[in-house]
């Protein structure tokens, strides 16, 4: 018998996505260094140790919203439209030298752009749905 190409059997519509790399819990082990190295830089008074947690916390976060946004599982819109935002208003301001006006400006321009595609795409893998929260659906 010929075998063809492995088929992963299709997901549930209410099923979590996987990740890409397995079954390994990546992304709550770098959400919990991050809250490891968080806590470690609240009681030392480390501000690096602060921010490299924030930073991993986020990431692990961030990971998981994409992966469920983009999977159609539960939409993470304002989120990940939030995040554009930030990283917008941070690259404009600290690379280009802006003022903070014109930063917040075209960040808030971007948080639009991307609020508009990212709901356009969580409605393309959800089957046309606007949203997917707990066991609500519109």
């Amino acid at each position: 018998m010929a075998s063809g190409p492995k088929r992963t059997p299709a997901r549930k519509p209410d099923e979590r996505p996987p990740a890409p790399w397995g079954k390994a819990p990546l992304a709550e082990l770098v959400i919990l260094a991050g809250i490891v190295a968080l806590g470690y830089g609240v009681i030392a008074g480390h501000t690096t140790a602060i921010g490299i947690g924030v930073a991993l916390a986020g990431l692990g976060g961030m990971e998981v919203a994409i992966r469920e946004h983009f999977a159609g599982y539960r939409s993470h819109t304002t989120l990940l439209a939030g995040a554009v935002f930030v990283f917008t208003v941070g690259g404009v301001y600290y690379l280009a030298h802006e003022i903070l006006a014109v930063s917040l400006a075209i960040g808030a321009v971007a948080f639009l752009i991307a609020l508009y595609l990212a709901r356009r795409a969580f409605q393309r893998a959800s089957g046309g749905l606007s949203y997917r929260i707990g066991g609500m659906r519109g």
